[in-house]
């Protein structure tokens, strides 16, 4: 099997979300694909097959299935076009448990487009506020992540949360978000999984899908740019469309091989 590393939402080698590429020709069985995916041990590792109208898509983390993730869209779009998998003038049409995601590739890097997920305010539970160890100002929550929005671009940064109290919540994991008054930033933001098998996640595109949408009824704007503050870093254009939200973001090949004794 033809196996990829990719740096996604990237400005360069090393930055950016780091994803692995199954090429997959035959259905695996989901006990192997997440025992690849804990061998990878990167936030997500994509499993991309073709299909009679695009291709199929699955994506795992270290521990976990997950419904959406964006740096791994991305990064397999990169791939099938690297390869020849995929023309470069086509637009890259993906099954997933999401439903239908598309990626097209633009002058100025790779667009995504997914659905809106915008969150809706919740009481928090009583560990999350502790367990950030800042007050929110506001906390949401959006079917799939807790959305806490705190005071300032500072105080994201700052936040060591404590990851094993973060673990016992319910969710994927937690978005915190605060606006940013950096020249050419709109928002900043910083998105914890511990539960996921995920600590700390350096750039996440489907957080963008909850973030967008809030940011856009804040600031007044449908197109906006975001910051994700992990020690690696990532940058994204995120526009809001109806009920769809565009990732733009770039991709670097880091590593091609072959994975072996898998079967």
């Amino acid at each position: 099997m033809k196996i990829f590393q990719v740096d996604a939402f990237a400005s360069g080698p090393f930055t950016g979300n780091p994803a692995a590429v199954c090429l997959v020709e035959e259905p695996l069985d989901s006990k192997l694909m997440q025992q690849i995916a804990m061998e990878m041990n990167l936030a997500e590792t994509a499993f991309v097959q073709p299909a009679d109208n695009g291709f199929n898509l699955r994506w795992f983390t270290p521990t976990v299935e997950v419904d959406l993730c964006g740096h791994a869209t991305l990064a397999t779009a990169h791939v099938l076009w690297e390869t020849g998998m995929l023309d470069k003038t086509h637009v890259a049409s993906f099954n997933s448990r999401s439903g239908i995601l598309r990626a097209s590739l633009q002058e100025n890097g790779i667009e995504l487009d997914f659905p809106s997920q915008p969150p809706k305010p919740v009481s928090p539970p009583a560990v999350l506020s502790p367990a950030l160890g800042v007050t929110p100002v506001y906390v949401g929550y959006n079917g799939t992540d807790y959305f806490v929005v705190v005071q300032d671009a500072y105080t994201v940064k700052s936040i060591n949360p404590d990851l094993r109290a973060l673990a016992t919540l319910e969710m994927r994991g937690v978005i915190v978000t605060a606006e940013d008054p950096a020249p050419g930033t709109d928002f900043i933001s910083r998105f914890f999984a511990p539960g996921a098998g995920v600590d700390e996640d350096p750039v996440t595109g489907s957080a963008h899908c909850c973030l967008a949408p809030y940011w856009r009824d804040q600031l007044g704007k449908d197109t906006m740019q975001a910051w994700q503050a992990s020690a690696r870093g990532g940058r994204l254009t995120v526009t809001v469309d109806g009920g769809r939200v565009k990732l733009l973001g770039q991709a670097v090949t880091m590593l091609r091989g072959e994975l072996v004794n898998f079967m």
